[in-house]
């Protein structure tokens, strides 16, 4: 019987096992194939995706990597590859670079805990031609395969890297030019079509659907400068060496039988794939550890859940104190083959990305030197184009906002992150955030597309979304949900889109049904959480340094009921906004029932949770209470019962006077700052938010190129959170922002705070919006500014 009409262009290798599938592995797959001058096309199309990931050559040069990550088991992304400009007159080889991920596992550590990566049953690369009548790179016939067993991949513990691919390869030079026409493939096993009835089209990996987000980008870049010689027989020598070798003008030679561990510095953070050339050296190791920065080592702590020591992170100051610090980070293993020679030098590139200011390089020869005939990168993200510009007349603005629209550069890829360098994860409180300064430097939607797709698919039968998606594993942050149904609310302003908020009304419905579920008696949200792991789903609200012991946690999750007042804020805070959603697709009935529960649950907010704080100096303030009849406050309660209107402006201003810097009460970290400026500016207060950039100041001071994930112990040295001068800048300074779904109005209406005069052009989806103002003598502004076509004018509110 003919099996070839049962074939697909799903491949694998033939003799895969199921202890290959426990582990993570590099598989090659190559094909070569002879092309007359005549049959060059400019323009030659192929569809591409694998399980897990792929990266795509044509004749050893790089096309592009995917696919892009699946956001559940129901589809999977398959990609579009021009390889036109990559074909010769000749043999010509396609090279696939693909790593399996295994299935994940319970254990929060280890190669196989990559919490964002869906993995379906069936490992494979698909590949085919676009033009049905086209045979070059079909998958069901002609490609080689071979299992690369040289790279061991590999995790690191849970905190400081749960999902980094990190390797340990001894390389042998078996696989020497295998991506080149020419190289000797005969052991190669003949790849392996899946058939039809192997492959379901309606769920992943069959039912491919088309990338949604534009191709990572990918820009050659060199380091800057070596930052240290820590060990070398001549450190002086190593150093003029090893910087001319970065500059592209030399080699750096290590001699035989010894240790050189040099440092090298990017000139700002990155994420780029390393590249390594070598030359001899056969056995010689390198050892790569990769770090933010330079920081100081501290005893160790005890930890907060349980009663065990755990390892201290890091004190950071100057983050480029080479003199006085170390660097800590992930580290990575390579064991040179020998066979490279400076002509023709063995080439090494990690197939995950690496997040990086430092590279520390310590290299171990044996018998023979090693020559390392290049060290470079190819930096790798999502190509964000910011669009927005401004002149200001505070000077600390500008390298703010450069260190700013660094760090959301950084932590957009595939998906948004919360910091490249540790989880990679896309968390809903911090991808909002992120999402809204995406629209206001360059207003682009299209990862926040994605984004909000993902939170909808990991809703719960509850009705929560995960607090990160997306994500293999359960992670419900129960105020995450709302930061998800904001995304959308956010989007109708921007761009007006109604059938995606139309599909989006199920979801945010569900989500706010369970908050009605768990209303108590008094008409506020219960205990639906608690601190991290010690209840079914975490109540995070803020990095406040107060919380500590519970972990984000109000303490106020301890006590009497354990509920919560943020919950019930949040859940009003959802309301009021699904309300507005409701009534733009035409559901006036279920835009009204939340504006009635909305009342109500603002009037059991200030029956059950209005209490007397009394300050420092004496004075009685009337405050929100982190939990009902509980007499703990915090900055948060009070940024949220002034946002959703539980209290009036006039109230709130005192609430804020009250809590903001004093020192006895939780105050707002990195994360919480967005929220935080909002009711400075809801309260008459915005000139206060100058002191708050002072945090950002001392960033700069301190040497940082990106902004710090906290300002409690400064886990990470970029999280797009703390981007927030994306926003204040064009959204606040400038005072763009949408008065009516789609843009169609603008109200412009900026906040001078401590700045006296600004002007700037801010993109939005209908175009550049140019504003000028400049405060007089008396205080009040003189405002000019211009629309683009298609944008209505709402008269200005009065500066403040």
């Amino acid at each position: 019987m003919d099996l070839s009409a049962f074939m697909t262009d799903y491949i694998w290798v033939p003799d895969w096992t199921p202890e290959d599938d426990a582990e993570a592995r590099i598989v090659y797959f190559r094909k070569e194939f002879s092309l007359p001058a005549d049959a060059l096309k400019s323009k030659h199309e192929i569809r591409i995706s694998a399980d897990s990931r792929y990266k795509l050559y044509i004749n050893g040069r790089f096309v592009q990597e995917g696919p892009q990550k699946a956001l559940d088991l129901k589809e999977w992304f398959v990609d579009s590859a021009d390889t036109g400009a990559y074909l010769m007159p000749g043999k010509n080889v396609a090279a696939v670079e693909v790593l399996r991920y295994p299935a994940p596992s319970a254990s929060m550590g280890g190669a196989n805990s990559n919490d964002s990566l869906y993995r379906t049953g069936i490992a494979n690369l698909y590949i085919e031609d676009a033009d049905p009548e086209e045979k070059l790179f079909e998958g069901r016939s002609g490609w080689k395969c071979a299992l690369n067993r040289e790279i061991r991949i590999f995790g690191e513990d849970a905190r400081p890297a749960p999902i980094h691919a990190q390797e340990d390869v001894t390389a042998t030079g078996l696989f020497a030019g295998w991506m080149d026409a020419g190289y000797d493939d005969s052991t190669w096993r003949d790849a392996a079509p899946k058939m039809v009835f192997d492959v379901s089209r309606g769920d992943a990996p069959g039912n491919l659907m088309p990338r949604t987000i534009p191709a990572q980008r990918h820009i050659d870049k060199r380091f800057v400068e070596v930052s240290a010689v820590r060990e070398a027989p001549d450190q002086g020598a190593a150093k003029t060496e090893f910087e001319a070798m970065l500059r592209g003008e030399g080699v750096a030679v290590i001699p035989a039988n010894s240790v050189v561990t040099v440092e090298i510095s990017a000139g700002a953070e990155e994420c780029g794939y390393l590249g390594y050339k070598l030359a001899g050296g056969a056995g010689a190791k390198i050892t790569t550890l990769c770090s933010e920065c330079y920081a100081y080592p501290q005893p160790p702590r005890k930890s907060p859940i349980g009663d065990v020591m755990m390892e201290s992170p890091p004190k950071k100051g100057d983050r480029t104190d080479a003199e006085n610090g170390k660097l800590h980070g992930h580290s990575s293993y390579y064991t040179a083959a020998g066979y490279g020679t400076p002509e023709s030098p063995e080439r090494y590139e990690p197939y995950w990305f690496r997040t990086f200011r430092y590279i520390q390089l310590r290299i171990e020869t044996k018998a023979e030197p090693l020559t390392i005939v290049g060290f470079t990168y190819r930096e790798t993200g999502y190509p964000l184009d910011v669009k927005t510009t401004f002149i200001v007349s505070d000077p600390t603005f500008r390298p703010i906002w450069d260190i700013s629209v660094r760090t959301l550069e950084r932590c957009m890829h595939e998906t948004y992150f919360d910091c490249p360098f540790y989880e990679q994860l896309q968390y809903a409180m911090d991808s909002r955030s992120e999402i809204l300064y995406t629209y206001m430097t360059a207003a682009d939607d299209r990862l926040a597309r994605q984004c909000m797709e993902a939170f909808r698919r990991s809703q719960r039968p509850d009705g929560m979304t995960n607090s990160d998606a997306p994500v293999v594993k359960c992670n419900v942050i129960p105020g995450f949900s709302i930061y998800y149904l904001l995304m959308v609310h956010d989007h109708m302003m921007f761009f007006g889109d109604r059938d995606l908020v139309k599909m989006h009304m199920p979801a945010l419905d569900a989500i706010l049904a369970f908050f009605d579920r768990n209303l108590g008696e008094n008409g506020l949200v219960k205990k639906v959480g608690g601190p991290l792991m010690s209840s079914k789903y975490w109540s995070f609200i803020d990095w406040s340094e107060k919380w500590n012991p519970t972990l984000g946690v109000p303490s106020a999750t301890n006590k009497g009921s354990g509920a919560i007042t943020m919950e019930s804020l949040l859940y009003l805070y959802g309301l009021q906004h699904a309300a507005e959603m409701a009534d733009f697709v035409g559901r006036g009935g279920l835009g009204e029932e939340y504006r009635s529960r909305a009342e109500s649950l603002k009037k059991a907010v200030r029956a059950c949770c209005t209490g007397k704080y009394t300050a420092p100096d004496g004075t009685v303030h009337t405050l929100i209470q982190d939990g009902p009849g509980i007499d703990d406050y915090s900055v948060h309660t009070q940024v949220f019962a002034a946002l959703t209107g539980a209290v009036t402006p006039e109230e709130g201003r005192d609430m804020l006077l009250a809590t903001v810097g004093n020192s006895e009460l939780p105050q707002s970290s990195v994360s919480f700052m967005f929220y935080l400026f909002r009711a400075f500016e809801l309260c008459g207060l915005y000139e206060k938010t100058d002191k708050q950039w002072d945090l950002w100041r001392r960033m700069l001071k301190d040497n940082l190129t990106t902004c710090v994930e906290n300002d409690t112990d400064a886990r990470s040295d970029c999280h797009a959170w703390a981007s927030l001068m994306c926003y204040e800048l064009p959204a606040v300074t400038l005072g763009v922002r949408p008065a009516a779904p789609g843009f169609a109005k603008a109200r412009i209406a900026p906040q001078p705070g401590a700045i006296k005069e600004a002007s700037g052009d801010v993109i939005t989806p209908k175009g550049f919006v140019h504003v000028e103002w400049k405060r007089e003598t008396d205080g009040s502004l003189s405002l000019s500014y211009a629309l683009p076509d298609g944008m209505e004018d709402t008269a200005p509110a009065k500066a403040k």
